[in-house]
C-alpha cells in the first residue's frame, strides 16, 4: 500500500501542474542547483557548562525527509521546487547546524552527533515540524517557516529535563528557489541559536550517590551465612 503521506505529495503535483507552475519539481528530478544552508553564528554569552551533550539525528514531520526544497500552495498542497536540492537530506543538514551552533557558541566543550557514540550526560532530542517555503497566493513571492521542537534528555533513562519550541518565519526576496533558500538559512540559524541558548541553561545532571556516603555492607562471610541460612541440614549424629 502506498503511504498516505506520498499519496497526498503526488495529488498536489497534479493539481499544481493544472496550473503550470513553472518552478515546481513535477516528475522525475534532473540535476540543478544545490543550496547549502549554512548560517552564520556568534560566540554566546555566560559560562561554559561542565557536561557533555549528544545531538540525536531529528525526527522529521511527513514530506520533510528529503533533499529537495518543499512548498506549499495557497490551498494547502505540498510540491517541490524543480531543479533545486540541497547537498543532504533535511535531518542530516538540521543536525549539523545544531552541532555547529553549540560549538559556535564557546560555551561547551563536550559535544557531538549521536554517530560518534561519545560519552554524554545529555541528550537532544528533536523534531522539525516545518521547513518549508508558504504561498499566500499562486506565483507570488513566498515566506517560509522552520519550525522545530526540542528536548534535553538525561543520557541514561532518557528522561526529559525540560523541553522547547522554536518557530520562525522569513520572507524570500522573489519566487525563486534561491531566494527561498536563502530566507530558510536565515530562520534555521535563528532557531537554532534559540535552541542553543536554552539548552544551556540545563544544570549539572544529579550523580549517583558516592559509593564512600554508602551504608556499609556485611562482611562477605556474613553475606554467605546470610544466603545459604536453612539451606543446609545439621549433620547427623553417628549411630549408637
Amino acid at each position: 500500500m502506498i503511504p498516505r503521506r506520498f499519496f497526498l505529495v503526488g495529488a498536489s503535483s497534479l493539481a499544481v501542474s493544472a496550473c503550470g507552475g513553472n518552478l515546481l519539481g513535477l516528475g522525475p528530478q534532473e540535476p540543478g542547483a544545490i543550496y547549502p544552508l549554512r548560517p552564520v553564528f556568534m560566540r554566546g554569552d555566560g559560562a561554559k557548562v561542565a557536561w557533555a551533550l549528544s545531538i540525536l539525528r531529528p525526527d522529521l514531520a511527513g514530506g520533510l525527509d528529503t533533499d529537495r526544497i518543499v512548498l506549499h500552495q495557497p490551498d494547502g498542497s505540498m510540491d517541490f521546487y524543480a531543479k533545486a536540492t540541497y547537498p543532504d537530506r533535511l535531518g542530516a543538514i538540521v543536525q549539523q547546524t545544531l552541532l555547529d551552533g553549540f560549538e559556535m557558541s564557546g560555551r561547551i566543550d563536550a559535544v557531538a552527533p549521536e554517530q560518534a557514540a561519545l560519552h554524554a550526560d545529555y541528550n537532544l532530542v528533536s523534531e522539525v515540524k516545518d521547513f518549508s517555503a508558504h504561498y499566500a497566493q499562486t506565483n507570488g513571492t513566498p515566506s517560509v517557516t522552520v519550525s522545530i521542537t526540542a528536548k534535553m534528555t538525561t543520557a541514561h533513562g532518557r528522561a526529559i529535563v525540560s523541553s522547547f519550541s522554536a518557530a520562525k518565519t522569513a520572507n524570500a526576496s522573489a519566487n525563486s528557489a534561491g531566494a527561498v533558500a536563502q530566507a530558510l538559512q536565515q530562520a534555521l540559524g535563528t532557531a537554532v541559536t534559540e535552541i542553543v541558548n536554552w539548552a544551556l541553561t540545563a544544570p549539572m545532571p544529579a550523580t549517583q550517590q558516592p559509593a564512600s556516603t554508602a551504608s556499609p555492607g556485611k562482611p562477605a562471610e556474613q553475606l554467605l551465612h546470610d544466603a545459604t541460612r536453612g539451606t543446609t541440614r545439621p549433620p547427623e549424629k553417628p549411630p549408637q
